[in-house]
């Protein structure tokens, strides 16, 4: 674990509790850890809201994105809910079709987003957690007081990747020139948290972050 800036990060968060919980992105390539770490930091009893997840259920039958998808890209919607294979083939290797389809989906991620947030204030929750996989090529640092970056090292990425049915090198260096460099990720980062040491490694510096960021509240 570091500071990723030039003074410790939780110097930004106050020490009396605020009205809004303290929000901590997390975010990491493809690869590095993340929904491993997410499901720590929920071990460590931190509430967290899961982008991907969110996409899943605007995609599903019914879903709040579906209609301007099928206008948008009719050969993908079967029964009012998206085929998401069919959907990331589709735009794969189209960029304006990527970007049409992103601005569909960011807004309303970034709107349930917002309201996961504004439940848990009112739950009283001092802290959660925005899982985010584009955090930054989104702009969705913007919702967050604090931001931690997984990250290891470039075989251990490829050896996770690769080991994932269908996937090519090909493929994973198409993927990650869609996504900001980890080196990028970790320069722009709160806290860097290594995952290529072995999980209780990754676990106690989640732990640590989280006593950090609580204390500064208590």
């Amino acid at each position: 674990m570091r500071c990723g800036r030039s003074s410790c990060a939780t110097s930004r968060v106050p020490a009396r509790r605020r009205r809004r919980p303290v929000v901590l992105g997390l975010t990491g390539s493809i690869g590095m850890g993340k929904s491993t770490a997410a499901g720590m930091l929920r071990r460590l009893g931190a509430p967290v809201h899961d982008a991907d997840a969110a996409v899943h259920w605007l995609l599903a039958q019914g879903g709040g994105a579906v209609p301007e998808i099928a206008a948008a890209f009719p050969d993908v919607v079967e029964n009012d809910a998206v085929d998401r294979k069919k959907l990331g083939q589709r735009v794969f290797d189209d960029p304006l079709a990527l970007r049409r389809l992103e601005a569909i989906l960011h807004p309303k991620v970034r709107r349930e987003a917002h309201r996961f947030i504004q439940r848990q204030r009112r739950r009283g929750s001092p802290l959660v957690v925005l899982d985010i996989p584009l955090l930054y090529e989104t702009r969705g640092d913007r919702l967050c007081d604090v931001v931690a970056v997984v990250s290891a090292p470039r075989f251990v990425q490829e050896a996770r990747v690769l080991r994932r049915p269908g996937m090519t090198r090909a493929r994973l260096e198409r993927i990650r020139a869609q996504q900001l460099p980890d080196a990028e990720k970790r320069r722009r980062a709160d806290f860097v948290v290594e995952t290529g040491l072995g999980r209780l490694r990754t676990l106690r510096t989640l732990a640590r972050i989280v006593k950090m960021l609580r204390k500064r509240l208590s």
